[in-house]
């Protein structure tokens, strides 16, 4: 099994500041877990809507550290470890996202890499593991120097997302024997931009990579207002190639056969299972004890102060404490 529900299908600062589309990133189901890519702005108010709890992700993925593709990811990993105090999951980013460089990043703070079971970067050439789905890293051309694009390895052929970058005949043939593609697509047809692809590059990429299914998304103010679909179109009837524009909700699965629907949305109250139902004077307590004792021994700590909310996630104050507190 393998799907993608498309949380946003917007990108670039305009859409991301208006919110004309939302830039919520893809929730990735598959066999051995889900993988959250790309939280952006929206992520977990789309999450909300379509009733995806996000203390199902094993995983949150940031492919470089521009808003519009990790600002909600604090957000997401505290959903992946239940609020912080189930310390699971794994976190990957580029260097930019992970340790900063030349000014970018980095966006992940230690408190949330700590968190997490697992963390690490996100280096062209080397492939990850994520629940027994292989994931190629692929190179991007980019204002991020360590932006980075993927292939996942599904039972039924090749995914790719490209990612934001520049369009060059090396960067397309990363990606030839994919089944489907999905390509940021940030302006329309004759509007280039540095660093991003138009229309007429993703007619190249298509007539030279050859998959079976394209889907547009990071879609900037532009192509919104020129109409997305008509783009698609056009690229379709130029290259032979079944070309879509994403939507938001948009939900992708695929098999023998690439199926596309919509994502039902609910407008209520909802709460995953794992909320806390109330607050408990004994536990709040007992944290504040462990916090005390924690900062003057000092047991492996995460960096935790003296005035810090007993509240907060135990993970944070020591390693172990988590598992002995939880357990009583």
């Amino acid at each position: 099994m393998f799907r993608i529900t498309f949380l946003g299908t917007g990108g670039g600062r305009h859409t991301t500041i208006s919110q004309m589309r939302c830039t919520g990133g893809m929730l990735i189901d598959h066999d051995g877990g889900r993988i959250h890519m790309d939280p952006g702005p929206g992520a977990m108010t789309q999450m909300h809507r379509i009733h995806a709890d996000p203390g199902d992700t094993d995983c949150v993925i940031v492919s470089h550290c521009h808003p519009d593709h990790y600002s909600d990811s604090p957000s997401a990993i505290e959903g992946m470890t239940h609020g912080g105090w189930v310390r699971r999951g794994e976190v990957y980013g580029s260097p930019t996202v992970m340790e900063g460089r030349d000014g970018l990043g980095p966006c992940m703070s230690p408190y949330h890499l700590g968190v997490a079971e697992k963390h690490g970067l996100l280096i062209p050439g080397e492939t990850l593991d994520i629940g027994g789905l292989k994931i190629e890293i692929k190179r991007a051309d980019h204002s991020d120097p360590t932006n980075v694009g993927f292939v996942f390895d599904t039972p039924d052929g090749k995914v790719a997302y490209v990612s934001d970058t520049a369009y060059s005949d090396a960067i397309a043939d990363q990606y030839i024997g994919c089944r489907v593609v999905i390509l940021p697509i940030t302006t329309p047809y004759g509007e280039r931009i540095k660093f991003h692809m138009c229309t007429d590059d993703a007619m190249m990429f298509l007539e030279r990579v050859k998959p079976e299914l394209a889907i547009f998304i990071h879609l900037g103010v532009v192509i919104l207002m020129r109409g997305p679909e008509n783009e698609a179109r056009m690229t379709q009837e130029r290259t032979g190639v079944r070309t879509v524009a994403g939507r938001d909700l948009m939900v992708m699965d695929v098999g023998k056969e690439i199926a596309l629907s919509e994502a039902q949305t609910f407008d209520d109250d909802w709460f995953p299972d794992w909320f806390p139902k109330s607050n408990h004077p004994k536990k709040r307590s007992l944290l504040l004890g462990l916090v005390e004792s924690s900062v003057s021994v000092g047991p492996r700590l995460h960096g935790i102060a003296r005035d810090a909310d007993p509240l907060r996630p135990i993970a944070y104050v020591a390693d172990g404490a988590a598992d002995a507190i939880l357990e009583r």
